[in-house]
């Protein structure tokens, strides 16, 4: 068992401490919502006052925040960075996504400290966290990575060491950018289908059996009634929003720009993304872009 402190409730980082807490572990939590809060300490977790607090005596510090601006104030900030309060025997993972550049900022200023740090965003969305099936990407040592990773097994089913501080923001990036693109590209595919009149269900099992196979047809597909239990079936709530998902696919173009690497459809796929988005649709599942493609059919 672990003393760990979880700082980031949210859709994920509420779930992810539960799981904790389930497993054994001493869980103390901090959230700026006192709900998520209290639903935590209903669970088993103990409350903290303050970031502060939750890193007393904490053999990790995890947190789970939307964004690189967030993490660098709760670890860096002059007067209220934890980098004051931290200890060189506890190990900071931050499962935020967030840019690699302030991760690496992050980690290097603890490091420079003596405090251990890795950088491990998630894949596998808030039906993940609830099952604990999630997949971390982790950026850091070997000695950490093997340090963390029995912590990560009791939140995830999938633990992979991409390489040091900022690899695993930059492997999470790359994935979800072509995550968009499979989405994105499946939605217009199976319209096209609908378009000439194929049955979605027809043309689904089809591509599942043929070389467009790919993900979001086994296992998210977009089309509503075509599979159960996924967003698209459920007026695309629940899932990963179309806003995260657009943040995230701002983070790869910020990322391909500085490496002068070529990314014309995820360029695309940002721009789709964003204007779905700021036609009302931020706050749904980011497969609700199929809506993009069918919008002329609902409209008449």
């Amino acid at each position: 068992m672990a003393n760990i402190g979880f700082i980031g409730l949210g859709n994920m980082g509420g779930p992810m401490a539960a799981n904790l807490v389930e497993a054994g572990h001493l869980v103390r939590v901090f959230d700026l919502s006192s709900d998520a809060v209290n639903s935590l300490v209903e669970k088993g977790a103990v409350a903290a006052k303050n970031a502060a607090e939750v890193v007393n005596d904490a053999d990790v510090v995890i947190s789970m925040l939307p964004a690189g601006k967030h993490v660098e104030a709760l670890y860096l900030d002059e007067q209220n960075g934890l980098i004051h309060t931290l200890n060189d025997k506890t190990l900071v993972v931050d499962s935020s996504t967030i840019d690699a550049a302030t991760a690496q900022k992050v980690g290097d200023a603890l490091v420079q400290k003596g405090i251990g740090f890795v950088d491990a965003p998630v894949s596998g969305g808030v039906g993940g966290a609830l099952a604990g099936t999630l997949t971390f990407i982790v950026g850091g040592s070997a000695e950490q990575f093997k340090r963390v990773e029995p912590i990560l097994q009791n939140m995830g089913k999938n633990i992979f060491h991409a390489g040091d501080v900022g690899a695993g923001q930059i492997a999470k990036i790359c994935n979800n950018m072509l995550l968009s693109v499979l989405m994105a590209g499946t939605s217009e595919a199976l319209q096209m289908a609908i378009d000439n009149g194929l049955d979605p269900k027809v043309m689904s099992d089809i591509m599942l059996q043929s070389s467009g196979r790919n993900w979001t047809l086994e296992l998210y597909n977009p089309c509503p009634n075509v599979m159960p239990n996924v967003p698209s079936s459920n007026g695309y709530q629940g899932g990963f929003m179309v806003d995260l998902m657009r943040k995230d696919l701002g983070l790869a173009l910020d990322t391909a720009l500085k490496s002068q690497s070529a990314t014309p459809m995820g360029a695309l796929a940002q721009s789709l993304f964003s204007m779905h988005s700021m036609q009302g649709n931020g706050s749904r599942d980011f497969s609700s872009i199929f809506e993009m493609f069918s919008q002329r059919k609902t409209e008449k």
